[in-house]
């Protein structure tokens, strides 16, 4: 089954044409629970992982192995999801268990070429220890291509034009420019992260430059506020059945990476209502 979200209930580009030079093409996965196979994308399902490549470890924890949270094929995205030449697998997993410094998980990125593994991974290493929360239920994905335009991400310049206007349109339409008609809700790859709060852009440690957007992995499909906007126009009468995940309070994880320096290096931010 596909997954649609509806359209915008009114025009953004007509009411704040200041925001269209800053639109962006996001990826929304729409992660329903299901029965995934390592040929398939997912969340919280099986990698094709190769059985002589060694299992990503926590770095904090001594032998703690890592979970799958995303399997990505770049044959099921469209192609404003930007994979390194010769590779067509996105792979991120992380530890499940809680860290220091109020961290709530150690991720790991790996690129690879799917064609390249020949003998793959039957059973992975299973955590002796784990907090369920971060530890995503296997699901199937439908993978949808939606414009956003930023809000948090907004300079000072253009939110000064526009503020009275977001405030104007919500007391005339009941549509809220943040949580209506903004950045896209959810799990999410490439666009502008789901922010709660002010951006916290990473800066590459090689080269200097701000880093891109890889991914946002959300608690939920979208909040109380949001949902009227956002749920799927087939899911509207059913029963949300996701990932499980519930990330601080109820809030998401966003990974960054640098495209220019060899390797592509990665971090990720945490943020939370």
């Amino acid at each position: 089954m596909t997954r649609q979200t509806p359209p915008r209930p009114v025009d953004v580009e007509q009411l704040f044409p200041e925001v269209v030079p800053l639109r962006k093409e996001t990826v929304r996965l729409h992660p329903r629970a299901g029965a995934p196979t390592c040929r398939d994308s997912s969340v919280g399902g099986p990698l094709l992982w190769p059985a002589e490549e060694a299992w990503p470890q926590c770095p904090e924890h001594e032998e703690a192995p890592m979970v799958p949270v995303v399997q990505i094929y770049r044959s099921s995205v469209p192609d404003i999801v930007p994979f390194p030449d010769e590779c067509d697998l996105l792979q991120v997993l992380w530890c499940p268990r809680k860290h220091s410094g109020y961290r709530w998980v150690v991720p790991h990125v790996q690129w690879r070429e799917a064609g390249a593994v020949r003998n793959a991974l039957a059973a992975p290493p299973s955590p002796a220890e784990v907090w369920k929360n971060y530890v995503p239920r296997p699901c199937v994905v439908h993978p949808e291509p939606v414009t956003e335009y930023p809000y948090w991400d907004l300079h000072d310049d253009v939110w000064d034009e526009l503020e009275f206007r977001f405030l104007e349109v919500d007391e005339e339409t009941g549509w809220d420019y943040q949580s209506h008609l903004s950045t896209a809700p959810g799990t999410k790859l490439v666009g502008y992260p789901g922010w709660c709060q002010d951006p916290k852009w990473p800066d590459c440690s090689g080269c200097g430059n701000r880093m891109e957007h890889l991914l946002t992995v959300q608690s939920t499909e979208a909040d109380a506020l949001s949902r009227r906007a956002w749920v799927p126009t087939e899911d509207t009468h059913m029963p949300y059945e996701g990932p499980g995940l519930v990330l601080g309070d109820l809030g998401g994880v966003y990974l960054f990476e640098c495209r220019t320096c060899p390797g592509r290096p990665f971090t990720h931010r945490y943020d939370c209502p």
